[in-house]
């Protein structure tokens, strides 16, 4: 039985209000404006200049790499982004909606009956050690971010040299997929193994995704694809991210938008919460309806009819 239901969220601008590494800026005393004029001018740049392509959602990392080289950054590292994690400010309700969310489940006789349970993941293109730094780690099952690799330099200290794991937007469905086959919990199968659906440990239709806007339309895809549920976040009185994430209900990416803001009473915290119950009840009737099938074609007794006049 798939009684798992996986709550996947992106990370900027869905759970944090703006981008996680403003604290890194703070630090540094960076203007986070001209950094981030910088990052997206770097495509147009390299080809112009060498005619090679480069991937917009993780070019940000080399930009972040050569600026801790030159000193802009000295001294940033895999520790320091870990305690800059700590900094990241989140939307209201956050994290309080991940426990409220598995206790509906486990509060509930029935849905304990069947061992219904509910995880969260998270899935970005951020740095994922601020991500495990932050409130957030304790309360998901999993995380995939960014990673980078760390040198000693001329003085001895640790600081961030090389990229080592990448997601971008496109490889998030990577990671979906992973969730999907519990890869995560059983490292020894493959992302690519052929396991039928109903034995994946998470089925698709037993997922919600989370995100703000656009750039997430393949992981929007692949899970309506599959039967699961899309949810779309925008920042209050935000109106170019509302027509986003608007023209996103409008192709039938999302099933629903709100306010980021995950406290009780808001719409966005009773869509999340009854959409966990609707999934729930969906596991037990439907498990019901296995047992009822398998009792009704239960062998039974032949009933013989005695003719006595004829006997």
């Amino acid at each position: 039985m798939s009684n798992i239901i996986a709550v996947i969220w992106d990370f900027d601008k869905t759970l944090v209000d703006g981008y996680m590494q403003d604290p890194i800026f703070e630090k540094y005393g960076v203007d986070a404006k001209k950094i981030w004029e910088e990052v997206n001018s770097l495509p147009d740049k390299y080809w112009n200049e060498q005619k090679v392509k480069v991937n917009k959602d993780t070019i940000y990392l080399n930009h972040f790499i050569n600026k801790t080289k030159e000193g802009v950054f000295k001294g940033l590292n895999n520790d320091l982004l870990f305690e800059l994690g700590k900094e990241l400010k989140f939307y209201r309700g956050i994290p309080e909606i991940f426990e409220k969310t598995k206790k509906i489940v486990e509060e509930n006789s029935i849905f304990q009956e069947y061992n219904i349970k509910v995880e969260h993941y998270i899935v970005s293109t951020g740095m994922k050690n601020m991500i495990e730094g932050s409130i957030i780690k304790k309360h998901v099952e999993g995380i995939w971010g960014c990673e980078l690799i760390q040198i000693k330099d001329k003085d001895n200290n640790w600081e961030i040299s090389e990229i080592g794991y990448t997601i971008d937007n496109t490889s998030k469905t990577r990671a979906i997929f992973e969730i999907n086959k519990g890869i995560n919990k059983n490292p020894e199968y493959d992302v690519n193994a052929k396991i039928k659906e109903g034995n994946r440990r998470v089925l698709f239709k037993n997922m919600i995704y989370i995100a703000d806007g656009p750039s997430d339309v393949p992981a929007f895809s692949v899970i309506k694809k599959g039967g699961g549920s899309t949810f779309a976040i925008y920042p209050k009185s935000d109106l170019k991210a509302f027509k986003q994430v608007e023209k996103l209900r409008e192709n039938n990416r999302v099933d629903m938008y709100a306010e980021a803001d995950y406290s009780e009473g808001t719409t966005t915290y009773m869509w999340i919460t009854n959409k966990i119950e609707e999934l729930a009840q969906n596991i037990v009737n439907e498990e019901k309806s296995k047992l009822d099938a398998s009792i009704s074609d239960f062998p039974k007794h032949l009933i013989f009819s005695v003719d006595f006049l004829n006997f």
